[in-house]
């Protein structure tokens, strides 16, 4: 009996990776383990549309999938954003302002109690004519309206100028000799500033009027008056847009002319203190004391006294008239 050699012994001890499944006998074994695929020609650049991702949800999505999404996957849905197309802003009044400085103001010899309706040297700057959206808002229109047209915005001091942003007038207060405003009787409780749908129009270019209530620098005990009446507005002067005024302002007009008005007011320097005094301001604040608050008011203030010399009504034929183009 002849002995296997070594090297057939040594193929018959290899052990070769046998899968179990092949073992047993399946059904349809007879048919290739792979099946070629078709390839489909009208799937191969065919563009998938990314999801729509609501703004909110952004803030809910974990931070590994932000990190996986490529920029073109966040497709924000603006569809909740309310288009300023389908917001009727007919213009049904117009409204003038002219604007004038009075150098004599800050002078020792001035009469004391004197009004800047009365200053001796005025220097006028010009005529504004502002459109209001009446459809729109008809109590802040109405409420605007009757305070220009009661002489009760003529010697408003501007009290506030932010360069490349807005100027504001209309600072509520007894002191007329200090350029503040006491609104007429008769105005009607404005409900609209607790409408969300009247914060619908933002402020996207210069010369657009406003109803200050974010940047309202009326003292809190006027404010607290159970008959207080906000009459308080801003107009921005460009050249770019404010978002930072929209959600907490009410626009309800724009400027039809003088433009040229509202640059040369925004040109003039304001008083800006030095940064040592804001931090002393800050400490007061935050310790209670009241006179910070009355020191922070001259912050921003134009180093020239612009003030309201004359307001009212122009009437015209045709109440209802359409705006040069949306603010």
């Amino acid at each position: 009996m002849a002995l296997p050699s070594s090297s057939a012994r040594t193929a018959s001890s290899t052990i070769y990776p046998v899968s179990l499944s092949s073992l047993h006998p399946r059904r349809n074994s007879h048919r290739a383990c792979f099946t070629p695929s078709k390839p489909n020609h009208n799937s191969t650049h065919k563009y998938i549309k990314p999801p729509k991702i609501p703004k909110r949800s952004l803030f809910f999505l974990p931070a590994s999938f932000l990190l996986l999404q490529t920029p073109s996957s966040f497709a924000i849905d603006d569809t909740s954003t309310p288009s300023t197309s389908t917001i009727d802003t007919k213009i049904t009044d117009r409204i003038f302002m002219d604007f004038s400085v009075c150098p004599s103001y800050f002078r020792s010899d001035r009469t004391l109690g004197a009004e800047l309706s009365s200053c001796p040297d005025s220097e006028p700057l010009g005529r504004v004519v502002f459109g209001l959206y009446g459809r729109l808002l008809p109590v802040t229109t109405a409420n605007f309206k009757a305070t220009c047209t009661s002489a009760a915005y003529r010697g408003t001091l501007v009290h506030k100028l932010l360069q490349g942003q807005f100027f504001a007038a209309g600072r509520q207060g007894s002191r007329r000799d200090k350029g503040e405003v006491q609104p007429p009787s008769g105005l009607v409780r404005n409900s609209e500033t607790v409408d969300p749908k009247a914060f619908e129009l933002r402020h996207e270019r210069p010369g657009t009027l406003s109803l200050c209530l974010g940047q309202n620098d009326d003292d809190d005990d006027i404010k607290l008056n159970p008959d207080y009446h906000n009459v308080e507005f801003l107009i921005t002067t460009g050249p770019g847009p404010c978002p930072e005024l929209d959600g907490q302002n009410i626009v309800f007009g724009t400027v039809l002319e003088g433009m040229d008005v509202i640059t040369s007011i925004a040109a003039i320097p304001t008083y800006k203190p030095a940064e040592r005094i804001r931090f002393f301001n800050d400490f007061a604040q935050l310790i209670g004391d009241e006179r910070a608050q009355t020191a922070r008011a001259l912050w921003n203030r134009p180093l020239k006294t612009v003030y309201i010399s004359d307001c009212g009504e122009l009437k015209v034929t045709k109440q209802s008239l359409s705006p040069p183009s949306l603010p």
